[in-house]
């Protein structure tokens, strides 16, 4: 199924997003049963950027909360399942503070967002979702107050850049119009190359699947050309600052250089952090053209990266 693929997407997507914010687990572990939180996020006292810098995402994400996004629209039971998993995120909250002898008040508890492209009305107000268009606007529906959840419906949102890191996880036409707005954001827009690698790999996923949806080849044929832009952009800046040395061997450095920055971020995309043996590949990898190095980075395993390129060490 591509939902999977999709889910891996979203979850990778907010973590990229949200860690100059804060601390993002992924996933996080839950005691009973093995549950799994997609998201579980942490502010920090002193983020890299400010929340207002993701607009309305930022907004989500100015408490410890967790993200649960969707790639259908959510069901009664999912909506369910991911209650269940906030209670028990906040049991694990009590018996901590019982150890460290700590007071909770009801601020201290995580908030849960569900992430999804539509909601019915029926599933609204089963749950009593109700909008609160003067302090969210349009799109966001909260449960009863001690239940500390919200449903994000990414298709009712308002079409502006406040928005826009939201719509990404969208489906269909709302996502590939929030792409099209992403790929016209000025290129030094701080969260513009990470979202476009996170949809870059998200193509390289979908295309490696058995089972397409209609939406999903659309989606492969709308991703194609925006990794290779940025790559040769990265290349572009390159032989600019080669250029300005006057010598061919800077030039080539150059290259090289824009090279290992683009693998540097594709490899800790994909693998979350950057360890000394990723580190180590990045040298040899570099004397690659982006069209040899690109699929490799985006289809290989981790091993299968140390094994190739270790090897020619």
């Amino acid at each position: 199924m591509t939902r999977f693929i999709h889910d891996q997407f979203a979850k990778d997507y907010l973590e990229e997003l949200l860690s100059q914010l804060g601390e993002c687990q992924i996933p996080l572990e839950i005691r009973s049963e093995v549950r799994q939180v997609d998201v579980f996020f942490a502010p920090s006292t002193q983020p890299k950027v400010s929340p207002e810098a993701l607009g309305l995402l930022g907004k989500l994400a100015t408490t410890i909360c967790l993200f649960e996004p969707f790639r259908n629209p959510v069901t009664i039971d999912e909506i369910r399942s991911c209650l269940l998993k906030l209670l028990e995120v906040n049991t694990d909250f009590i018996r901590r503070a019982n150890r460290e002898n700590t007071r909770l008040n009801e601020n201290n508890y995580p908030k849960l967002w569900i992430l999804t492209p539509t909601a019915s009305k029926k599933i609204l107000e089963g749950f009593g979702a109700k909008s609160d268009d003067e302090n969210w606007g349009s799109g966001i529906y909260l449960l009863p107050e001690y239940l500390r959840t919200g449903l994000v419906v990414i298709h009712q949102l308002p079409k502006t850049l406040d928005t826009l890191w939201l719509r990404i996880l969208g489906r269909g036409r709302v996502q590939q119009e929030a792409i099209d707005e992403l790929e016209a954001l000025p290129p030094d827009n701080q969260f513009r190359l990470n979202a476009l690698l996170s949809l870059s790999s998200l193509r390289s996923n979908l295309e490696v699947s058995s089972e397409l949806e209609e939406q999903d080849r659309e989606l492969i044929m709308r991703l194609s050309p925006l990794l290779l832009e940025q790559l040769e952009a990265a290349t572009q800046l390159g032989r600019e600052e080669g250029k300005q040395e006057g010598k061919q061997e800077g030039i080539e450095q150059g290259i090289q250089q824009a090279n290992r920055m683009v693998i540097e971020n594709l490899l800790r995309l994909r693998f979350n952090s950057l360890d000394e043996e990723l580190r180590g590949i990045i040298q040899p990898m570099s004397s690659l053209s982006p069209e040899e190095f690109l699929p490799l980075l985006l289809q290989l395993s981790r091993e299968e990266l140390l094994a190739r390129f270790n090897s020619e060490n």
